[in-house]
């Protein structure tokens, strides 16, 4: 158990398998309202969404994907060479994205949620009784977490980048003005996000469309004037040219990557539009449209070799250029949106996991909790875009950088549906083997390459995931010292009520609700609250909040009530790591269990403790005044559990570690 601060605490319980999403009178359950996979909702725009959010990076991929490979001067230009490549990509599309996503992963659904934390979830429950082993599993899918922030930085960057090259292909004299334009597009993209995406997001799905729509525009009139590219669909040209140029295959894996970049959304964005809509969207569009484009591209190279230098703008006719450049500038800008939208989402459940202090959430809908922003990752995001965009200046230079966070995820992704399978649906070892070991080869490969970019820009993306690894790490392991601290130091809570009413203090009307890290423990703001006001109100709940390894705990589970007598209730709340945290509403369902709480005349004690680092067999000095300096910054439990602000006490305390 690990616990969160102010009171909150995370532990492992029983989840189910995967499945359909489930009711309200279990554990992991779709709030109402928050379903969009309801019977109002039609497949046919669950699809269009899917099409927007969940496709938008990996259509903007053709950007760069055939210019890179062909631009890295490893690939000598032969037409055999232009079939060879061509084939590649068809087939990497279809083995990492249609089978292992599409078909695979997307059956590891966290009661309906997907995405890394969630696979890490299912993966360290199915081995809960193998402790080293979760604890490895654990460390790896956190520092999973990490490297899709080093993703977060990469993607925008290099798509609104590669969209705003598309100028000098229109003219030379704009080469000047393609990195100030992409770094005013940037910050418009950032300083919208307080404003929410409700207004503009039902805009994504519908502007996708139509670029998919564009893509295959493209691509058809060049296959029609070169029919023979289409023989490129056969195995046996990526066979051939992986026989007969070994190692350069191996280096341009490092390019080639580039065509699934995005891939790791399919199965985070399962939660919000289910398998159906976003296998339908991949193999009725998306595919389909990339495919297309990608051999039209190639079958430009066999016509016009010179158009290397940028295969995606030739393909289109002069008149066409500029609205092409918008119309990609716009699908680049919905792409990283999603990626934004993803790594708020993603910090929220990192903070609820335990593995971040507390953040300023806000939300930007009334109507979909889901919606949120969080300035300092939002910021800190933008800055870190900026630094990347005039550190390599091109998108070229920012492939290089890209690459090794991606296919580490999908290494991890791999190694962790293993273990599900394995382990949590106990199939026979041989057909997890099989299942997963032909991904593991193919990712291990894609990862391997990668490397090889690493002193040319692969380092910019692991730093940053290395960072916040560290963080997250640090922040988790000094919560746990603090807890140790706590424990050794607290009294019994029974014990010390059993002794304050032998000669009890003046009873107060109202009720106080005092937030403790653990169950049974006396919190520090009572012991002040009596030593300085000397008066105990006429109702004392004492409240420990948990946050569980699910998505959803529904409301019949909310609470864990144990009454102690005199007025006085041990209450534990329990929430996933999707719920959002709203104490007062949670409290309000103990109404008819012996407690009835009045807004008005309710209170809420939060202990506010300052970490002293010391010298001792904690962690190393730099890692705790890291911690503390953290600790200090976190925002407040009340914000986190939306307390009412004007009936907060914060009590402080000085805690060594």
């Amino acid at each position: 158990m690990q616990q969160l601060g102010g009171g909150l605490t995370i532990s492992g319980e029983p989840r189910h398998n995967s499945g359909p999403k489930i009711s309200e009178s279990r554990w992991a359950v779709v709030p109402s309202g928050q379903s969009v996979q309801s019977s109002k909702s039609s497949l046919a725009a669950l699809t269009l969404g899917a099409i927007g959010v969940v496709y938008g990076d990996i259509g903007t991929s053709v950007l760069y994907a055939v210019k890179e490979v062909f631009g890295s001067g490893h690939v000598a230009f032969m037409p055999q060479n232009v079939y060879g490549i061509l084939s590649i990509f068809f087939w990497t599309l279809t083995t990492i994205v249609s089978l292992k996503y599409v078909v695979l992963v997307l059956r590891a659904d966290n009661n309906g949620e997907g995405g890394l934390i969630a696979m890490l979830a299912l993966a360290s429950q199915a081995v809960k009784d193998k402790p080293r082993l979760r604890s490895v599993l654990l460390c790896i899918g956190i520092f999973g977490t990490s490297l899709f922030y080093g993703d977060g930085v990469i993607t925008p960057a290099i798509s609104v980048l590669s969209a705003v090259e598309g100028l000098e292909v229109v003219s030379p004299h704009f080469g000047k003005a393609v990195i100030p334009l992409t770094l005013v597009v940037l910050f418009c993209l950032f300083a919208v996000q307080k404003r929410g995406t409700g207004g503009i997001g039902r805009y994504f799905g519908p502007v996708t469309l139509v670029w998919f729509f564009c893509l295959a525009a493209l691509g058809i009139p060049h296959i029609i004037g070169h029919p023979e590219i289409l023989g490129a669909l056969s195995p046996h040209h990526a066979l051939l040219f992986i026989w007969h140029n070994p190692g350069t295959s191996f280096i341009v894996l490092g390019a080639v990557v580039l065509c699934v970049t995005g891939a790791e959304a399919l199965y985070a964005d399962l939660g919000h539009f289910g398998k159906k809509p976003i296998r339908l969207a991949w193999f009725s569009v998306a595919m389909p449209a990339l495919t297309i484009n990608y051999f039209g591209q190639g079958a430009l190279l066999l016509a016009e070799p010179e158009a290397v230098k940028n295969p995606f703008y030739m393909m289109a006719p002069d008149w066409a250029l500029i609205p092409l450049v918008i119309m990609a500038t716009m699908a680049t800008v919905i792409a990283s949106q999603a990626l934004i939208t993803g790594a708020f989402s993603v910090t929220k459940q990192v903070i609820q996991l335990g593995y971040l202090p507390r953040l300023n959430i806000q939300h930007t809908s009334v109507r979909d909790t889901g919606q949120i922003y969080i300035p300092f990752v939002n910021w800190m995001l933008f800055v870190a875009i900026v630094l990347a965009v005039v550190m390599f200046r091109s998108s070229s230079n920012l492939a290089a950088a890209y690459g090794i966070a991606v296919t580490l995820d999908m290494l991890i992704t791999t190694v962790l549906t293993f273990f599900v399978i394995r382990y949590g649906w106990k199939y026979p070892l041989a057909l997890c083997v099989a299942a997963t070991g032909f991904f593991f080869v193919v990712d291990l490969a894609f990862f391997s390459s990668n490397l090889l970019k690493l002193f040319q820009g692969g380092w910019f993306p692991l730093l940053i995931g290395g960072i916040v690894f560290t963080l997250m790490m640090t922040w988790k392991r000094g919560r746990e010292l603090l807890n140790e601290k706590l424990r050794d130091d607290s009294l019994d809570l029974r014990d010390f009520l059993t002794a304050v009413f032998v000669s009890p203090p003046t009873r107060v009307d109202g009720t106080a609700v005092f937030l403790t890290a653990e169950t049974g423990s006396v919190p520090n703001a009572l012991l002040h609250n009596l030593k300085h006001n000397k008066v105990l109100h006429e109702q004392n709940l004492f409240v420990t909040v948990r946050s569980h390894e699910v998505p959803w705990i529904g409301l019949d589970r909310r609470l864990q009530v144990e009454p102690l007598g005199g007025d006085c209730w041990q209450v534990v709340v329990h929430y996933g790591f999707k719920n959002d945290p709203d104490l007062p509403s949670a409290l309000a369902l103990m109404r008819g269990r012996g407690c009835e709480l009045e807004a008005m005349t309710t209170s809420y004690f939060l202990s506010r403790d300052v970490v002293i680092p010391t010298i001792g067999s904690g962690m190393a000095p730099w890692r705790e005044k890291l911690f503390a300096q953290m600790h200090h910054n976190a925002s407040g439990a009340a914000g986190f559990l939306n307390l009412p602000g004007n009936a907060v006490v914060e009590l402080g305390s000085k805690i060594e570690i």
